[in-house]
């Protein structure tokens, strides 16, 4: 019973770092929030028109 005490810690340990390297192969890479994922489309110039 204490070999049990002493090892299910340990066993749990394991299965969550198993479970982060898991979720960081199955998941895709995030980017940086601030950087836009495309450039921004082209809009119309601001030359004067007549």
């Amino acid at each position: 019973m204490a070999l049990l005490t002493v090892l299910l810690p340990l066993l749990m340990l394991g299965v969550v770092l198993a479970l982060g390297r898991y979720e960081d192969l199955l998941l895709p890479q995030e980017q940086d929030p601030l950087e836009p994922a495309a450039p921004p489309a082209p809009t119309m110039g601001h030359g004067a028109s007549g």
